[in-house]
């Protein structure tokens, strides 16, 4: 999708600082960061939101979290333990339509919702 900011990053239109990046998925701290550690795991395929998933997209789900369970070690996550959230839709607070995983941590986060 041309004028999707997400898409552009992923082709290297857009320069960004990646924590992690594989053929299928990278990874980048949020601008605007909820938690001490707030870093999102993007898919480099456009797909506008998880409603949109189906089981061909099985493979690209586990990339996902095994790129954030990755980037989690490397944050020093990974003992005291961290949060996953996808957004879907404007009422979940989501800003960019493209799929995108949000790992969050060094702090505690309590419930939500």
């Amino acid at each position: 999708m041309a004028d999707c900011l997400f898409c552009n990053m992923a082709q290297g239109k857009m320069q960004v600082d990646k924590l992690y990046e594989d053929d299928l998925v990278f990874a980048i701290r949020d601008i605007h960061p909820r938690a001490p550690v707030h870093v999102m795991v993007i898919p480099k395929q456009h797909i506008p939101t998880a409603t949109e998933l189906t089981d061909e997209h099985g493979p690209l789900l586990g990339r996902l979290f095994a790129a954030a369970a990755q980037v989690a070690r490397q944050e020093g996550l990974d003992e005291r333990g961290y949060r996953l959230a996808f957004n879907v839709g404007e009422h979940a607070g989501m800003t960019i339509p493209h799929l995108h995983l949000h790992l969050l941590g060094g702090r505690p986060l309590g419930p939500e919702g």
